[in-house]
């Protein structure tokens, strides 16, 4: 990483600061030819948690709001710019560069909610406008969020005509969205638990998973701004879908409960690409990625044999049914 680009890490640390007073972002222009309302956006680092049984203190969760004003490299000017590139006068103005990121993302929202490819000539004319020269960093910065903070990558598919495909993180199918509620994606919440259970020993209790999610400001029982409800989402959608389960724990009095992965979760999520997105914003050198790595290694390979085993009886229930067919149209 060159010395003046930012972090995925410094991304969450300085929206953290300067996030606490949630602000409207207008979308001006862009707003009423394509009717995007103006919102907010959270961000939460899916930073280390330790496993059940490892000694040491996990790192502390940083939570990360950021409105259109708000996501700005506020520590200083060096934005995805090298230190000579700083003081060239074609430099993009820090506060242009942040709000044109930020309403890229929104954009890019409302594309994903409508299930539509987006083109580069529709981001510049929609967003970048005068800035052109900018689009690169203002595109690798807004797709940097929308992975980190709504688990949605933003993928180029036609390099001739530049048009881009925005796809649920980690091959999820289910973003937690309700058709017409003009929500945001829940995709990256959802790989927030889902990486906390699997980063503590593949089941996390309850007490666990709310202590985590309280230092986002995600409280159950309280009406989140982005979330709504967060334990109704977590504790029934997220178990109706099969991405979770939802447990008693054995013998406990009074009761208390655990998450683990569900079926769901299991056949969609590679654990080793999840563990390579959770690196990207934590301190991959822990000895408790280590051991992790080597169980999502395990995994892949089960995962991989399954599938291939499951090829073969595909494959060996065509055949006999096909050698079936033959031997009764020969036969008198």
């Amino acid at each position: 990483m060159s010395q003046g680009q930012e972090s995925p890490q410094d991304i969450y640390d300085e929206s953290f600061q300067a996030c606490k007073a949630l602000e409207e972002a207008q979308f001006s222009e862009a707003s009423e030819e394509a009717s995007l309302s103006s919102s907010s956006f959270i961000c939460g680092t899916l930073e280390e948690a330790s496993a059940a049984e490892a000694p040491s203190t996990p790192q502390g969760l940083q939570s990360a709001y950021f409105s259109s004003t708000a996501i700005t490299a506020s520590k200083s000017d060096e934005v995805f710019s090298s230190q000579e590139e700083q003081e060239s006068t074609d430099n993009l103005p820090t506060d242009i560069l942040g709000e044109k990121v930020a309403l890229l993302v929104q954009f890019l929202l409302l594309k994903y909610k409508m299930k539509e490819m987006i083109t580069k000539e529709d981001m510049l004319k929609m967003v970048i406008k005068e800035h052109k020269d900018h689009f690169p960093e203002i595109l690798s910065m807004a797709s940097e969020r929308m992975e980190l903070v709504f688990g949605i990558d933003v993928m180029e598919v036609d390099h001739n005509s530049h048009c881009y495909a925005l796809l649920n993180k980690l091959g999820l199918t289910y973003d937690g969205m309700v058709s017409g509620d003009g929500g945001i994606p829940k995709t990256g919440l959802m790989i927030f638990v889902l990486g906390v259970i699997f980063m503590k020993g593949s089941r996390a209790t309850e007490e666990e998973i709310w202590e985590v999610l309280n230092r986002l400001d995600i409280h159950s029982g309280q009406n989140h701004f982005l979330y709504g409800e967060p334990r109704k989402f977590i504790t029934e959608d997220l178990v109706r879908e099969k991405y979770l389960e939802y447990r008693k724990v054995f013998n406990s009095d009074p009761a208390r409960y655990e998450f683990r992965w569900g079926p769901r979760a299991h056949a969609e999520i590679s654990k080793v690409t999840l563990l390579e997105f959770l690196a990207k914003i934590n301190d991959s050198d822990s000895p408790i990625f280590s051991s992790r790595y080597e169980e999502a290694l395990r995994d892949e390979e089960k995962r991989a044999r399954n599938a291939f085993i499951s090829r073969v009886k595909s494959t060996t229930r065509t055949s006999n049914h096909l050698r079936r067919m033959m031997g009764s149209s020969l036969s008198p």
